[in-house]
């Protein structure tokens, strides 16, 4: 999968674990500054996960919890296109570790269901100013051993759930970063080589509710419509009884909502 090997650590890639910790994210990006290359950092116990919009991320212990942290190549667009690369590298690293017939898809914008239910969540956040993304952290976060309670977060779209509570499957955190580690790599030198085409393709290949009908709820709107795919720049395609509609930013519901 990588230069690396399929078993081994990818190359030039350092590895932090960590006991405790604030937010993965805001560790990678506090690093940020005196790395030479790309890091991962994990951590056994994060005590202010965020999700998307400031959501809070519960980590109950046995979760995975960490983040690469990056110099990307190229301006925004291009660090916001690697959420793709790391739910393929989510995706295919349960794969690797529960096999084949693992019940997983991939929810646009950056989630990784299992069952139906999330199982995984990314969040990409950079540092710099304007065009110019002198940092990027992703991070990710999957309930391997157990899924937060109802009344510990805000309601989403889609149900939490665990990989040991859906299959009855041990995995440690250390398992699933050496996994994804190996993942991602594979996946961020074919967006090197190649663009974003392969990513989409394959990202496509494993979406969730493709060809269905969703709605796609933003701040001020709400689109219902049959999933299309996504554009070259990670848009979601939604055509509605209006048309085709190209959606940047929302969170889905499958069904009519």
């Amino acid at each position: 999968m990588s230069e690396a090997g399929a078993t081994g650590w990818p190359e030039g890639v350092a590895r932090h674990v960590l006991e405790r910790v604030d937010s993965t994210n805001a560790e990678a990006l506090r690093l940020a500054p005196q790395l030479s290359g790309p890091a991962w950092v994990m951590a056994r116990r994060q005590e202010a996960g965020r999700g998307r919009r400031g959501r809070a991320w519960i980590d109950p212990p046995g979760n995975f919890a960490a983040t690469l942290v990056m110099r990307p190549e190229g301006g925004p667009a291009d660090a916001a296109r690697m959420s793709f690369v790391a739910a393929l590298a989510v995706h295919d690293a349960l794969r690797d570790l529960c096999g084949a017939s693992l019940n997983v898809a991939l929810k646009w914008p950056n989630d990784v269901l299992l069952n139906g239910g999330k199982l995984s969540g990314i969040l990409l956040e950079s540092a710099g100013s304007g065009s110019h993304v002198t940092g990027l952290a992703i991070g990710i976060g999957v309930n391997l051993a157990a899924a937060p309670g109802a009344d510990e977060i805000e309601p989403g779209p889609a149900r939490p759930v665990s990989l040991k509570g859906e299959t009855g499957l041990v995995v440690t955190p250390d398992e699933m970063l050496d996994a994804i580690a190996r993942s991602f790599d594979h996946w961020s030198r074919q967006m090197r080589d190649y663009g974003f085409g392969p990513i989409r393709a394959a990202w496509l290949a494993r979406a969730a509710r493709l060809g269905e009908t969703i709605t796609a709820r933003t701040g001020s709107a709400e689109m219902t419509g049959r999933f299309d795919g996504i554009d070259e720049t990670g848009a979601l395609l939604l055509t509605t009884a209006q048309g085709r509609e190209v959606v940047p930013a929302a969170d889905i519901y499958f069904g009519s909502g």
